[in-house]
């Protein structure tokens, strides 16, 4: 459908109660309605007893429904009422994206695939491969700086030609125009890691109209003496200068930097203060995980592949310097051996120097000469930097996880969120309830660019996590990475039950999540931000305006809107309207429409000065679950 939408409606969020009709025979029909449960929207403020109605895959109406009729009724009562979280740093399995049990019971909804630079280099086949045995989460995509530099560039530590990097350019543009949600890179990750900054600038600033985001693994450097404070200051610096969002992911101080964490967001908080925003995720852990290889082996010795590695490993005159730069590898980064699990072999590491009568670099070398790839879970922080890095305004929850149906090794993959919520929020009191959850949801979603999921506000599509906030919590370990999490109940997908009193129901109700021009990454607003959208657009089929402000302090907007359909002459007319979100010359809403028969229809509406070039404001209208319709207008964001 395409109407183009008239909206009147005044939200009163003193009160949050819509009224019902009087008659039970006239109550208004739903999919799903949520009873009686704590919802805590995403904004970051309190949470607040109500009611939820689902219909048509959005959120419909929240707070005091009054009689309803639903073909599914979920008693909420001592439950959370939250957005459906949203896991900005995914490795998911290709096969487990259809069942995505281990996310499910993390109450885990969204996932953005190919983190730190992964993934293939053509979206546009990789979704729908990913998605062809239907799926259980919605997941998005990031476009990877490292499988196009390993495309073009192959093993090598070489310098790209003007060609190759035209090549790489295009390749990442073609991903954008395809729907990715940013430009990920893992720049400690070879060969990705032989490319200079200024090479990663000219590439990645081809991103720079879609004004997207730039997440990466900092890269640590000898040079730089393994410093983790100055991998983080060039991510934030090559983001700077492409024009991008920087995004420290899996922010950590490591090593000999352990307890930088104040150090870290002072430059982080300078770098947004100069105009250069940037954002961070986090996963609740003390310890990562990647190939044994890819820290203790320096690049100049991996340059070629593995069999050049292993040639290097075998002469006589290089093998100490590859045993003298692991343990300083170690030393720095890990704070030695003693921290390092090898989860493929039941090992540590500190196991095979005992057997073997070794030393640490010698251990290494001999474990990758002969198996081809190992994983290792390495300790690198302190729980103090974690508590620091997570109180932090714009941290997001991520897992560096994802749907899995391997054991992956880390408990990251089945109890990050749930440890979030039990330790950090019930347990310790490091962080309140409202700010995990919107650290889980609209504030990753605003560093992509969604503009509507991650809230329950009417209008917003209808991903929600319902949580018990007195049992929620991990059980998952390094030795036992497997463990389920307790007190996640239900997890609704797009508008369907796929996860009911802490079991998967095999729906498959996820979506292909693609980003448009119209989808920026910004700050989230803040809760006391006021803010206010002021638009028109005409064209030969369809008329729009709207008026619409959000207060300090408020929940949704209020306003009026209006959307006439020219050709059927069908006026829509808000019923309920939800968040308004805005940056520097955008802004968004979320809505109930409704027709003269009484119709009811989901909306987003969006003007746009900045429609990566072009020449006059633009409105923007996604309708139901169609496709966005795009129309010349005018309008002000303030």
């Amino acid at each position: 459908m395409r109407p183009i939408v008239t909206l009147s409606f005044l939200s009163s969020a003193a009160a949050l109660a819509f009224a019902a009709p009087a008659m039970a025979k006239d109550a208004p029909e739903y999919d799903i309605v949520i009873k009686g449960g704590t919802i805590v929207d995403g904004s970051g403020l309190p949470g607040y007893r109500g009611d939820v109605a689902i219909d048509d895959g959005h959120i419909v109406a929240i707070g005091d429904i009054g009689p309803a009729r639903a073909a599914k009724t979920i008693d909420a009562a001592g439950l959370v009422v939250s957005p459906g979280f949203i896991n900005l740093h995914s490795h998911a399995e290709p096969d487990a994206v259809s069942t995505a049990v281990n996310m499910l019971t993390q109450g885990v909804t969204t996932e953005m695939i190919n983190a730190d630079g992964g993934g293939g280099s053509d979206i546009a086949t990789q979704l729908p491969a990913y998605a062809s045995k239907g799926l259980a989460e919605n997941i998005g995509a990031y476009t990877g700086f490292n499988a196009v530099w390993r495309d073009a560039m192959g093993d090598r530590d070489l310098r790209p030609t003007e060609a190759q990097i035209a090549s790489m350019r295009a390749a990442l543009e073609k991903n954008l125009k395809a729907g990715a949600w940013g430009v990920s890179s893992g720049l400690d990750y070879r060969p990705a890691y032989y490319a200079k900054p200024e090479e990663v600038i000219s590439i990645v600033s081809v991103a720079k109209p879609w004004r997207t985001n730039f997440p990466n693994h900092d890269r640590l450097r000898p040079e730089d003496n393994l410093s983790s404070f100055k991998g983080m200051e060039e991510t934030v610096s090559v983001a700077e200068q492409a024009g991008l969002v920087p995004v420290i992911t899996h922010i950590k101080s490591a090593g000999k930097e352990r307890g930088n964490a104040a150090n870290v967001l002072k430059m982080v908080s300078a770098a947004s203060a100069r105009g250069a925003w940037t954002a961070i995720d986090i996963y609740p852990y003390l310890a990562g995980q990647t190939a044994l290889q890819a820290f203790l082996v320096p690049g100049w010795a991996a340059d070629g592949g593995r069999d050049a590695m292993l040639a290097r490993f075998k002469d006589p005159a290089i093998r100490p310097k590859l045993v003298e730069a692991a343990e300083y590898a170690m030393a720095t980064r890990l704070g030695g051996a003693e921290g390092i699990a090898l989860p493929d072999l039941n090992k540590r590491l500190t196991d095979i120097m005992a057997e073997e009568k070794i030393g640490a670099g010698e251990a290494v070398l001999r474990t990758l000469e002969r198996e081809p790839f190992v994983r290792a879970n390495m300790t690198f922080g302190l729980e103090d930097d974690v508590i620091t890095f997570l109180k932090y305004p714009d941290t997001a929850v991520a897992c560096d996880c994802g749907a899995a149906i391997t054991n992956r090794g880390h408990p990251r993959y089945y109890g990050s969120f749930p440890k979030v919520l039990g330790h950090y929020v019930r347990d310790t009191g490091a962080i309140t309830l409202e700010d995990a959850v919107r650290k889980m949801t609209a504030l990753p979603a605003a560093i992509v660019g969604m503009v509507d999921r991650g809230r329950i506000a009417p209008g917003m599509r209808a991903d929600v996590t319902l949580f018990d906030p007195k049992t929620v919590r991990d059980h998952a370990t390094f030795d036992k990475p497997t463990l389920p999490s307790d007190g996640i109940r239900h997890v609704i997908v797009n508008g369907v039950a796929s996860f009911v009193d802490g079991a998967a129901t095999g729906a498959k109700s996820g979506a292909v999540l693609l980003r448009d021009t119209h989808m920026p990454s910004r700050p989230m607003n803040a809760a006391t931000a006021a803010r206010s959208v002021t638009a028109t657009a005409k064209s030969a089929d369809y008329a729009v305006s709207f008026q619409v402000a959000q207060a300090s302090g408020q929940r949704q907007a209020s306003g009026t809107i209006r959307l006439t359909d020219a050709k059927s002459g069908t006026v829509w007319t808000a019923d309920r309207l939800g968040v308004l979100q805005t940056t520097k010359g955008w802004g968004s809403l979320t809505a109930i429409l409704r027709d003269k028969a009484g119709k009811r229809m989901a909306a987003t509406l969006t003007l746009d000065h900045a429609d990566g070039g072009a020449q006059s404001p633009v409105v923007s209208v996604a309708l139901g679950g169609n496709a966005a319709i795009t129309l010349p207008g005018s309008g002000t964001v303030r």
